[in-house]
């Protein structure tokens, strides 16, 4: 090796940190070893974790909360496809992460050498791209790519597989200033002509509604949509990657909607005229049927990716874009609407259908996620599960801030919620309140050595009904209670198995004991902390817009009578 010459392992550690690259989440493997080695050198952090797939959900929730692209360093074999369920939750919900992984050497290709996978072919449907590297002279160029693609446009993840021999042997390139993707284009402005035709019928409008989503989040167009609906008049709602974007204590939002969302956020769509989705992509859990869905209201769509536009929804216009920049671009177009009595219409809306659960009859997890909301939760990081646990969560825990609502939405990844706030709060320094459900929790539990080891603060919510919740709640609603594979009767301890980790860990049981409990671990300080809070085994999340059921079927509390099968997924 010459000189001046670095091996393919420094010449990927230098790109990294050319990048700004302050942390990389891995697990050791030979196949990555050179890389590993040439980390020793690095002022970039490495948190070890304790599996694959818990790296990839601390690096997605490290980049939901930062802004910054998420970085991954894995092992060939089964260490590259440990990360595919994170791989399909980033690309699911746009999230910039870069995932590294080793690979057999070059000339063992294909001979189904030890811990060899194609790993490109297996990851082509869950990256926004990725890339074999074949040649340890084309690092610095991928790698400036890999970031460019990842970050850019609609975010996304991108896997690079790196063959051993590859980070062994020389790199004399140089680092790259620019880089040139012919083809790949990212939309900035709408055409002006999109943007006066989406006015015309904003300003016609006497019943708009703002549906706000992810896109607006990665974007930051809380501010500019905050603008707009104050001068035209017009009720926001959110989608479940929405939440945050609009502070949802602002007067003009009338919080989530859709499957599980607010009954006034639902009855606001329902009754409008317009709809206007801002980097939604009008998900079947926002449009449930699709012929009913607001038949006679315009449609606007805003999203950066154009493969969105009539693949759900045919709107009326659609405008190509980075949703701050198209709605700043809006605001001199719309006028001062005559929604006064749409403005009183959507306000008796929250009077008529206001978000309720029982009080009665043992400890709710409502009751527990809205005291959380009352003592501090806004000013801390949340993120989630998925289930039940999640949807109380997204109606009870109000999100004020950007980037503070951190949630699996298109895959629906149970054991999302725990690492994605390690990795959350390892970024931003801010507490983070994981709220996981008692079966989620178990997929990557593990991870509590890694934040004990780390200290993050780092707060878990453990919502433990024993059971997988919504399942139990779709098998009583839809498939006359017969309970197959729902119970979950051999759950641990959890304070005494976080206490095995030296994690701090309290109990809940009665109502009386919530503020008390909740309070202590807000105010812990040393380190990662659980509360499991035991809550009624056989509740159900209400509102609920059955799948594949229009929004005049929406049941806001348990149904009188027996209920058909749904249409669409659970």
């Amino acid at each position: 090796m010459s000189e001046n010459s670095q091996t393919g392992g420094q010449a990927l550690v230098h790109a990294l940190e050319r990048e700004g690259v302050e942390a990389i989440f891995g697990y050791q493997g030979g196949a990555a070893m050179p890389i590993f080695d040439a980390l020793h050198d690095s002022n970039i952090k490495l948190v070890v974790v304790r599996h694959e797939q818990g790296a990839t959900h601390m690096a997605d929730g490290y980049a939901r909360a930062t802004g910054k692209p998420g970085v991954v360093l894995v092992t060939s074999g089964p260490g590259a496809t440990n990360t595919v369920t994170g791989l399909l939750t980033s690309l699911m919900d746009s999230v910039p992460v870069i995932v590294l992984c080793g690979q057999t050497i070059t000339s063992m290709l294909g001979k189904d050498a030890f811990q060899e996978a194609d790993v490109t072919g297996i990851t082509h449907a869950v990256t926004k791209h990725n890339y074999l590297i074949k040649d340890a002279n084309s690092i610095p160029r991928i790698m400036k790519e890999a970031f460019h693609i990842a970050t850019t446009g609609r975010p996304g993840p991108v896997l690079l597989d790196i063959p051993k021999n590859i980070t062994q042997g020389e790199c004399t390139a140089a680092p790259l200033s620019e880089i040139t993707l012919p083809g790949y284009n990212v939309p900035g402005r709408a055409i002006t002509e999109d943007l006066q035709a989406a006015a015309k019928l904003i300003n016609k409008s006497r019943r708009p509604v703002f549906m706000v989503g992810h896109g607006a989040v990665l974007s930051g167009a809380g501010e500019a949509i905050v603008r707009l609906a104050k001068k035209a008049g017009v009720p926001v709602v959110n989608t479940l990657l929405g939440k945050g974007a609009v502070s949802e204590t602002h007067e003009f939002n009338l919080g989530m909607v859709g499957m599980h969302g607010t009954g006034y956020a639902n009855k606001a769509v329902e009754n409008c005229d317009l709809i206007m989705a801002i980097g939604s992509r009008w998900d079947d859990r926002i449009v449930g049927n699709i012929e009913a869905f607001c038949p006679d209201a315009a449609k606007l769509h805003i999203d950066i990716d154009r493969a969105e536009f009539n693949k759900v929804i045919q709107p009326d216009v659609c405008l190509a874009g980075d949703a701050r920049l198209v709605i700043e671009d809006l605001i001199p177009l719309v006028d001062p609407l005559d929604t006064a009595a749409w403005l009183k219409d959507c306000s008796s809306y929250k009077k008529m259908y206001a978000l309720k659960y029982q009080k009665q009859g043992g400890l709710r997890a409502q009751y527990v996620l809205d005291r959380l909301d009352k003592i501090g939760g806004q000013d801390c990081i949340i993120t989630t599960d998925v289930g039940q646990h999640q949807m109380w969560a997204a109606q009870f825990l109000r999100t004020t801030k950007n980037r503070h609502w951190i949630s699996s939405g298109g895959a629906g990844t149970m054991g999302f919620g725990f690492p994605a706030a390690i990795g959350s709060a390892l970024g931003t320094g801010i507490s983070s309140w994981a709220i996981v459900g008692d079966g989620g929790f178990q997929m990557t539990l593990c991870e509590l050595a890694t934040a004990a080891e780390l200290g993050v603060p780092v707060k878990i919510l453990v919502i433990n009904n024993h059971f997988l919740g919504m399942i139990r709640q779709w098998q009583e609603l839809f498939f006359d209670n017969r309970l197959t594979a729902a119970p979950l009767p051999g759950n641990p301890d959890f304070v005494k198995l976080a206490a095995a980790y030296g994690v701090k860990g309290w109990n809940i049981k009665r109502m009386a004991d919530v503020d008390k409990v909740l309070q202590q671990a807000m105010d812990y300080n040393d380190g990662p902390c659980i509360v499991n809070a035991e809550v009624v085994q056989e509740d159900n999340v209400y509102p609920m817009i059955p799948a594949g059921a229009p929004y005049s079927e929406i049941l806001l509390e348990a149904p009188k009578t027996k209920l058909a099968k749904p249409t669409g997924s659970t």
